[in-house]
């Protein structure tokens, strides 16, 4: 099998879906910002993607793809053309006991989302008994989407060992797509009812997978049949080894948990959406590069394994580690290297200050804010009867609004927002200062400076 080849088909659409991904972040930031209700729907949408990861694409791939190859190589072992039938009847045993798990699991968060809640956000305390009741909402909105992208993972595991890759490779584009409808043609002036579509949206695209990969298989000659819990030694087996493969993924899951818990409980509003939207960048080259290759290397090897081809497997996995460090390094660098102004280009909206979009990139506290969204040089200002501090203040502000303008038309309530959080560190002074003039009739005068009535 030509690996080359297999890792262009699933980084390709891996690609796609990626970047559609990072313009379903930008119109969100767009059209939420970075607040409370941005940082609620990031709260609540970090559970199904926690057990997704654990039990579902995670853990529960690692474990299935390999039993189901060993079942077909045996059926073909057993009688030429067979393998298939034996791979399938393994597979319903699987999903006979996994979609009850799942309904149930699903059934005891939506009753029990308010503990749940309080247990990812511990107890919230920062914000109001409101505020903790539209998290709820939303976690009761969006935890479906586990049932139906676990389903998926099935459904996907399958057609990968069948060499179909594209198609599980194309479902995420799905979700993306769903979402950014959502955004286009469902977003409101209030980011609460925005996030909450969103939230709706969430489970609408894990039904559009299932449906996707369910007809592929179809397609494929795949069938598979709904009947009562089967629990025989294969099944015992699946679940004795999807609990290590979950332990290892569990280290960084519940890393990212809590580390949304602790941000949501003791920083400012909006810091959860600046944590993910910095983990965004980095899901750009795993996603295309690391997925991509385990997506192609884990059936691959597990069919040669099954074959007792275990010198043929060593060596696709050594082709494979190089091929990941060729094209990791290079993105490594870069992240490092231009990751402010690659933030700045995707995340620094009218709703989004310009200090958030450095503290994204990972920089220090932005002082000087008119250094990162300058689009062209300004004179200094001319003397006046203002102090000195006083005219720096105006000056910087100055730059600040016109860039923005530049950009196009500014609502006067978005460009108080950026100017007074551009200068939130400051003394109360400068903030009122810039509040004031953000707020004004803005004008640009010859000189840079701006004059509010």
């Amino acid at each position: 099998m030509n690996l080359t080849k297999a890792l262009g088909s699933v980084g390709g659409l891996t690609l796609a879906s990626r970047v559609l991904g990072l313009v379903r972040d930008s119109l969100f930031f767009r059209f939420v910002g970075a607040n409370f209700a941005s940082d609620a729907f990031q709260i609540a949408f970090r559970l199904p993607n926690m057990f997704r990861a654990l039990f579902a694409e995670g853990a529960f791939s690692a474990a299935f793809i390999p039993m189901f190859n060993r079942k077909v190589a045996e059926g073909d072992k057993a009688a030429e053309g067979s393998g298939l039938a034996h791979g399938l009847a393994f597979a319903e045993n699987a999903l006979s006991v996994l979609l009850p798990v799942l309904i149930v699991m699903t059934a005891i968060v939506e009753l029990a989302a308010w503990p749940v809640t309080w247990v990812q956000t511990f107890g919230y305390g920062k914000g109001t008994p409101a505020q903790f009741d539209y998290i709820v909402l939303l976690n009761r909105l969006t935890f479906p989407y586990l049932l139906f992208i676990s389903l998926v993972s099935l459904l996907g595991g399958i057609l990968n060992s069948l060499h179909r890759f594209w198609v599980n490779a194309a479902a995420p584009i799905l979700l993306n797509l769903t979402l950014i409808v959502a955004l286009l043609f469902f977003h409101t002036h209030e980011p609460m009812a925005t996030a909450r579509n969103q939230a709706i949206a969430v489970t609408v695209a894990g039904i559009l997978q299932f449906v996707w990969l369910w007809w592929a298989c179809r397609r494929a000659g795949v069938r598979l049949r709904l009947k009562r819990p089967v629990i025989n030694d294969d099944v015992k087996r699946l679940m004795k080894l999807i609990l290590p493969a979950a332990a290892g993924a569990g280290a960084v899951q519940i890393n990212l948990v809590i580390s949304t818990a602790l941000a949501a409980r003791f920083l400012p509003e909006g810091s959860v959406s600046y944590i993910y939207a910095a983990d965004r960048l980095n899901q750009l080259p795993l996603g295309l590069i690391g997925i991509g290759l385990g997506t192609v290397l884990l059936p691959t090897v597990s069919r040669l394994l099954g074959a007792g081809k275990e010198v043929e497997a060593m060596e696709t996995q050594n082709r494979v580690m190089e091929l990941a460090l060729l094209l990791t390094l290079p993105a490594t660098v870069a992240l490092i290297v231009c990751g402010q102004p690659i933030v700045a280009a995707l995340f620094a909206t009218a709703s989004i200050s310009v200090r958030g979009a450095a503290s994204v990139a990972g920089d220090a506290p932005v002082r000087r804010p008119h250094k990162a969204v300058s689009i062209m040089p300004m004179p200094p200002p001319k003397a006046s009867t203002e102090g000195p501090r006083d005219r720096q203040v105006f000056h910087e502000m100055g730059q600040i609004v016109r860039a923005l303008q530049a950009l196009g038309p500014v609502p006067k309530q978005r460009l108080a927002e950026v100017v007074g959080a551009a200068y939130w560190e400051q003394d109360r002074f400068e903030r009122a200062l810039a509040l004031a003039v953000a707020d004004g009739l803005v004008y640009r005068t010859t000189d840079g400076l701006l004059s509010a009535s």
